[in-house]
């Protein structure tokens, strides 16, 4: 076991980490904003809003994560159109192709997750709040989405930290994200054992803070139905 190599290649991983934290943070947001957005549209009585919010959690939830990234890098770019569009300005680029990528699927995630958690809203809280003259809007509002979110916090606490991990797939579109640097000095090492285990301490370390803050969310925000 080289300790030098993985004392030496971890001030590298840990800059690299910074990447894979902007990518995960960057498509939680949009993502999380995507599932709200198609949570609701799964919930809503339109048979057309629906089957549209159901084809997308099913398409992205159904294809591997890593077929998303190359459908997304490599194919879009062979259409002339986008080419020649302002989309391309970002499409060209491998870390907006990847935030793409991993929003879209966060996000249908998130949907699901967020449907979910909406199902299990008692009818007599919003009966509740009708009694006393308030509007569904504001119902909905100030009252469905705060619970369907509190609800759905152990869930999309997984969610994150698979995003997290699944972060590590922006290597294969020349990323130089923690996975990617990892595999960079391996190839000029040739010691796959220590860099791995540097980059998995990295890793689990996230995933430790991930799993405490959502812990310590899950206290401060519980809610009884």
């Amino acid at each position: 076991m080289d300790f030098d190599l993985m004392i030496s290649s971890f001030p590298k991983l840990l800059n690299a980490t910074l990447i894979t934290l902007k990518l995960l943070s960057a498509s939680l947001i949009i993502g999380l904003i995507l599932g709200l957005l198609f949570s609701i549209m799964r919930i809503n009585k339109n048979p057309i809003i629906n089957k549209f919010a159901y084809a997308y959690s099913y398409f992205f939830r159904g294809t591997p994560l890593l077929v998303q990234i190359f459908i997304i890098y490599f194919g879009f770019g062979q259409l002339e159109f986008i080419r020649s569009s302002v989309l391309w300005v970002f499409l060209k680029e491998p870390y907006w192709c990847a935030i793409i990528a991993f929003a879209l699927n966060t996000g249908a995630y998130t949907s699901e997750i967020l449907r979910s958690a909406f199902q299990t809203i008692k009818p007599g809280i919003i009966e509740a709040g009708k009694s006393l003259g308030i509007s569904n809007k504001i119902i909905f509002y100030k009252i469905q989405i705060p619970i369907a979110i509190r609800q759905s916090l152990p869930a999309y606490g997984n969610e994150i930290i698979l995003m997290m991990k699944g972060t590590s797939l922006a290597s294969t579109v020349t990323l130089m994200d923690l996975t990617g640097v990892a595999k960079y000095i391996i190839s000029t090492t040739f010691k796959p054992i220590e860099v791995f285990i540097v980059a998995g301490g990295i890793y689990l370390f996230m995933t430790f803070i991930i799993h405490n803050v959502i812990k310590y969310l899950e206290k401060k925000y519980s809610f009884q139905q």
